[in-house]
């Protein structure tokens, strides 16, 4: 199958990746550069990158910059001035972190280099993304009903639309299910688990030195993703793992008491 992806750099995208490769599928990456204040995660998608060639996989791996169209946009993860919210990943105050349109932009985008291959290379391409059921609540655009309604109109808008299919594995699943499918993968694709997840980011809010606060919800919500696996999470943190697992499981706690 020939398949082009979103490689945000972080955990869901990386995941997906390895899904793909462990399938034998030939697939293109299509990383965003949209302004976003943790940039850091296009450096550590190279990374991951870098490595997998290092282990006899060769994945095409493009980055489009958009950040002149969206950095401006509303959001706390674009606006470098603002504060990004801590605390469950589910609170309220969490919609902070929506970047406006943003996966309706990244699709359209993929949706056209889709169509680009399939034309070039004669073949059906798979537009895949990592999109997972924990973001539901905050991210409308991360809802099965917003890539039904997309892909229909994407669908009429384009020729050579019957030959792309959108495919979203993990729309039903949460962080452990991707974590667990994501150490099954690297099982058949003879890789370092705790290497490639090093190599990811997935804090709003990292350090100059790129490590994760370990209290953002995105945070939190990893930390406790990896904890349900029994691991320790392989990123750097600010803090030990201890201390941010601790964190992470008292902000869970106190969410769940007000529920």
């Amino acid at each position: 199958m020939r398949v082009v992806m979103a490689l945000s750099g972080g955990m869901d995208s990386t995941a997906l990746l390895l899904r793909i490769l462990a399938r034998g599928d030939t697939v293109t990456c299509i990383s965003f550069n949209y302004g976003q204040r943790h940039i850091v995660e296009l450096e550590r998608a190279q990374k991951n990158i870098d490595y997998l060639f290092s282990n006899g996989y060769n994945v095409e791996h493009i980055i489009v910059d958009i950040s002149s169209a969206m950095s401006t946009f509303n959001s706390t993860l674009t606006d470098s001035t603002s504060e990004v919210p801590e605390g469950h990943y589910e609170e309220e105050q969490m919609k902070q972190t929506v970047v406006p349109n943003r996966n309706a932009i990244f699709t359209s985008i993929l949706y056209g280099h889709a169509l680009s291959i399939s034309t070039n290379e004669d073949c059906d391409v798979s537009l895949t993304l990592g999109v997972h059921s924990g973001d539901h609540t905050i991210y409308p655009d991360c809802r099965p009903e917003f890539y039904n309604q997309l892909m229909q109109a994407l669908e009429i808008g384009n020729w050579g639309s019957e030959r792309i299919a959108i495919d979203l594995p993990y729309i039903d699943s949460d962080k452990e299910g991707i974590l667990t499918d994501a150490l099954e993968s690297c099982e058949v694709l003879g890789l370092d688990f705790d290497m490639v997840f090093a190599n990811t980011n997935t804090s709003y809010n990292p350090d100059s030195e790129g490590r994760s606060s370990g209290k953002t919800g995105s945070d939190v919500e990893r930390i406790l993703a990896f904890h349900a696996i029994g691991r320790a999470d392989p990123v750097e943190y600010v803090d030990e793992w201890d201390t941010v697992l601790e964190h992470a499981l008292k902000v869970e706690d106190e969410y769940e008491a007000v529920q």
